[in-house]
């Protein structure tokens, strides 16, 4: 049976042994979390015991992949050369930290912002950031994230994803991760045309480095470069269009987390409304 590994965005504060009761309590089979401070910052480091314990609970209730999310100051193609500098130290220690884990985390990352550079130098910042820091074709997959458009951002477009791709040396272990919000408002019509837009990121990219999916309504229109989540069924894509997406038969076996704004239950009540609709369960 094809099969997505279903979950939500989870704070490891206490630890990854307490997310993962909490995913396992909403009846989860992946979690995302952040690396560090979501504003940046120094990382806190995981005891042995917790990830010895977790691991064990992962095993044992069967979890996917897990996605590990790098803090939103990382900003690698920034304008001024002193963010840049503190984007790559963050993007080294973060994926020497995923690679330690005992079980699989796919560390992933926002392309960044310009801020004025040109969409071409900042591709350039992002590749050579890439290149200093992924030096083997093993290794924890690193994808980079789908992005709105929004201002200056990088990476609202498959052909810019597939730019930075192809500037990599080591690309094996290099993918993306799709968010449907993120789709939806940098104007592909997964509410319309789904398939069409699976086939046009497969003619650009290739399927097979899509790695992780976000699950999030738009709270704004098709086309509007606009990154505002809305919880499923209360935004511009709709209940029936998401799981439509996620039942996609070139998506299945991935992790798909939800970043919507909820709390535990809330969460809870998504994961068995797309667990009870999905073919891809």
């Amino acid at each position: 049976m094809n099969k997505i590994y279903l979950g939500c965005h989870l704070s490891i504060a206490k630890g990854f042994t307490a997310a993962a009761q909490d995913a396992i309590q909403i009846d989860a089979t992946s979690f995302q979390f952040f690396t560090r401070n979501p504003r940046g910052g120094a990382a806190k480091e995981y005891s042995a015991q917790d990830l010895a314990e977790s691991a064990a609970l992962l095993q044992e209730h069967r979890f996917g992949p897990l996605l590990a999310h790098a803090p939103y100051t990382m900003n690698l193609c920034s304008a001024k050369e002193e963010v840049r500098r503190f984007a790559l130290d963050i993007l080294k220690d973060d994926y020497q930290r995923v690679q330690r884990l005992p079980y699989e985390a796919r560390y992933l990352f926002h392309p960044g912002s310009h801020i004025g550079l040109g969409t071409e130098q900042g591709i350039h910042h992002i590749v050579n950031a890439l290149n200093l820091v992924i030096k083997e074709e093993d290794g924890p997959w690193v994808l980079l994230e789908g992005m709105t458009g929004k201002g200056s951002e990088i990476g609202s477009t498959f052909e810019e994803l597939k730019q930075i791709i192809e500037g990599v040396t080591h690309t094996k272990k290099l993918g993306i991760c799709i968010d449907t919000c993120h789709l939806h408002a940098a104007g592909y019509d997964i509410v319309n045309q789904p398939r069409q837009v699976l086939q046009e990121l497969d003619r650009v990219i290739g399927l097979h480095k899509v790695m992780g999916v976000h699950v999030n309504d738009n709270m704004n229109q098709l086309n509007s470069h606009k990154d505002r989540h809305a919880p499923i069924g209360e935004g511009n894509i709709g209940t029936e269009a998401i799981v439509n997406f996620i039942n996609q038969p070139e998506l299945a076996g991935l992790p798909f987390n939800l970043e919507t704004p909820n709390e535990l239950e809330g969460y809870a009540a998504e994961i068995a409304l797309l667990r009870r609709l999905s073919s891809n369960r």
